[in-house]
């Protein structure tokens, strides 16, 4: 037993030496992902504070964090905060359910696909501001059409990744299953699911990603209170302070709830062998 010890003590070191690595990348991902964005804001403070621009068009970081600060004070932040995120929520929510739904369909029924696939194709190439006076006099200009718009851009990346990771499942892996004659519940719960899950991940984010580009048109029409609202009232009168502080927090926004869905689904996907998990990516 004594003669173990000194062997114990040398395997255990390797263990806790790989450990503190791996959690100095962890910490470290972030941190590099915050260089570009602070180098250049202060690159921008610095040509201003030099006297190199006069900073009126674009403001340095100092006057667009004195706004956001301003903003914060008055309580105007949170509301418009409040108030997107409600509209961005409700809209991914109808879009997903309804892309989810219809490319499952669409991926798994050959039928359903040529009937539904065409419109649904002919639908996607329309831009979303053509969307606007429709929905404004189907819905009116308050919260439904402005949720419908956001829905609408979520439904189309959400339909095209189900149903196109549907159909890229390997045959192979169909052909095992019903070889162990697994009824059409347990082949999607067992085989399907699994293999389109990954596919789906990323287009949830990309649906994510397009529900927040289609907030700003929805709260172009009509809006009193929305971070897009704030886009433009700082556009007619004349604060371009006011237009980055709504852009920044577009953008933090838009990260964290990315983010989420990244830490959400990461459990379920860690079975993945993949190159970008093999490289700490």
């Amino acid at each position: 037993m004594i003669s173990d010890a000194p062997a114990l003590q040398q395997t255990s070191e390797p263990a806790e030496s790989a450990a503190a690595p791996s959690r100095a990348a962890r910490y470290a991902r972030p941190v590099l992902g915050l260089l570009l964005p602070v180098a250049l804001a202060l690159g921008w403070e610095l040509v201003v504070w030099l006297g190199w621009s006069n900073g009126r068009l674009v403001p340095p970081p100092s006057r667009v964090f004195a706004t956001l600060a301003e903003l914060a004070r008055s309580g105007e932040l949170v509301r418009h905060i409040t108030a997107t995120l409600w509209r961005v929520g409700l809209g991914f929510a109808f879009g997903v359910i309804a892309g989810t739904l219809l490319g499952a369909v669409s991926g798994y029924w050959s039928l359903a696909r040529r009937l539904l696939d065409p419109t649904v194709q002919a639908l996607r190439a329309i831009p979303s501001l053509a969307w606007v006076p429709l929905f404004i006099l189907w819905l009116g200009i308050f919260e439904t059409s402005k949720v419908a718009l956001i829905a609408v851009g979520v439904f189309f990346p959400v339909y095209l990744g189900v149903m196109g990771a549907i159909l890229s499942v390997d045959r192979k892996i169909v052909e095992v299953g019903r070889t162990f004659r697994l009824s059409g519940f347990a082949m999607i719960r067992r085989i399907l699911l699994p293999a389109v899950l990954p596919a789906y991940v990323v287009s949830l984010r990309v649906g994510l990603g397009l529900g927040w580009m289609f907030v700003v048109a929805a709260e172009l029409i009509g809006a009193s209170e929305g971070l897009g609202y704030l886009l433009l009232d700082g556009q007619q009168l004349g604060k371009p302070a006011q237009i980055l502080a709504a852009i920044v927090i577009f953008a933090i926004l838009g990260k964290l709830t990315d983010w989420l869905i990244e830490v959400a689904a990461a459990p379920f996907l860690r079975w993945q062998d993949a190159f970008g998990r093999a490289k700490g990516a």
